[in-house]
């Protein structure tokens, strides 16, 4: 079975998961994340679409921020246990 990136970050749901990725500035950076979080909201949306540009919005949830990540970078996610590399 070979799953693409959005078929493994869909099963996450709404659980938490950790991302490990490379940030813009050359770093690794693990990240204990959710999507779909809606409780910090301040509203408004987005000004350009995060999907067409290979980014993911996550709250993370360490910072309790909103955080995007390059699914372009993405180097390992961890969901229920079980472990993704890419």
């Amino acid at each position: 079975m070979n799953l693409s990136i959005n078929d493994i970050i869909e099963m996450a749901g709404n659980n938490i998961f950790s991302a490990q990725f490379i940030k813009k500035d050359g770093t690794l950076r693990e990240m204990v994340c959710r999507l779909n979080v809606k409780k910090h909201l301040k509203g408004g949306e987005l000004k350009y679409d995060a999907k067409g540009r290979g980014l993911l919005p996550v709250f993370d949830m360490q910072k309790e921020a909103y955080r995007m990540i390059n699914l372009n970078t993405l180097v390992r996610l961890k969901i229920s246990g079980k472990i993704y590399k890419f």
